[in-house]
């Protein structure tokens, strides 16, 4: 683990060089909220950051290098924030 958490702190050294980067935090899943009520979460999401730069392709590539993808089967979703609706 203490590898892992070394390479991530490199990979951000690098790559605000190119982008700001918001490195995040963990995240624990506790529950899913419907309109209908609650229930057990199957998200599979495990952490978060924000990466800022010119432009979507440029945070893809960006994130190619990242050290979560060289664990078996990780994945990053990359979502993008958008302005919120009549503000």
């Amino acid at each position: 683990m203490l590898i892992l958490r070394l390479k991530w702190l490199a990979w951000r050294e690098e790559a605000s060089k190119k982008a700001k980067i918001e490195f995040g935090l963990p995240l624990k899943v506790i529950r899913r909220i419907t309109s209908d009520g609650q229930t057990d979460s199957n998200s599979h999401v495990s952490g978060y950051s924000i990466v800022e730069a010119d432009s979507k392709d440029d945070v893809l590539k960006l994130l190619e290098t990242h050290p979560q993808l060289k664990m078996s089967g990780a994945s990053i979703d990359v979502l993008e924030m958008l302005p919120m609706p009549g503000l």
